[in-house]
């Protein structure tokens, strides 16, 4: 079973987005195994209603949290211990992406970090990101974190408008593989999503 990790550098920067281009793209299984703030809506439902092909399989997520907040605050208001050692990955013959929550250092419980989660998994990263006032900041750490525990990135997919001085330095500095670029788009739908799955196709080979 192949295994790729969606992560990002911050909360908000796309990472559904572009875990619906990849489902869609590689005709993958779905996976979130955390979920915080269910109470307006889940990343798991909108990529339900975002993907076309009938092949993909997405499971349910390990723990779905009301508050959105981060996993190991969520939890404790609701009396929940998240661990790594109750999270099991579904059994699929198919490639399964899966989807982080937030970035990589966003605390599960008081001992465990959402890179922790690759790890246990032995997944290969993705790493989300979009342009703001201290991207580029964010983007080095969060790259150096990735490259620091060993794991295997397949490269960097940027989202939203773009921005060639900041993303010069990001792909000068890390050396990654610029996996593919997703426009700002007024709307996200199953139209968009296919668009861009066209464009990622080729990760089925690499």
């Amino acid at each position: 079973m192949r295994k790729i990790f969606v992560t990002g550098i911050g909360t908000d920067v796309g990472k559904t987005v572009v875990s619906a281009v990849l489902v869609e793209a590689l005709k993958a299984d779905y996976w979130k195994p955390v979920q915080t703030g269910n109470f307006f809506s889940t990343d798991t439902a909108k990529l339900k209603k975002w993907i076309t092909n009938t092949d993909s399989v997405i499971h349910p997520e390990a723990y779905s949290l009301k508050q959105y907040m981060s996993p190991h605050a969520a939890a404790e208001l609701e009396g929940v211990d998240i661990g790594l050692d109750s999270i099991t990955i579904p059994q699929t013959n198919n490639t399964l992406v899966i989807e982080g929550a937030g970035g990589l250092m966003v605390p599960l419980n008081r001992k465990e970090f959402m890179i922790d989660m690759i790890g246990k998994f032995d997944a290969e990263v993705v790493l989300v990101i979009q342009n703001y006032l201290g991207s580029i900041n964010h983007s080095l750490l969060s790259i150096d974190a990735i490259k620091n525990r060993g794991f295997n990135i397949l490269g960097i997919v940027f989202n939203g408008p773009p921005h060639p001085l900041s993303t010069d330095i990001i792909m000068e500095y890390s050396k990654l593989k610029l996996l593919g670029r997703i426009n700002k788009e007024s709307e996200i739908n199953q139209e968009v999503i296919s668009r861009y799955a066209k464009e990622f196709e080729y990760m089925k080979n690499i």
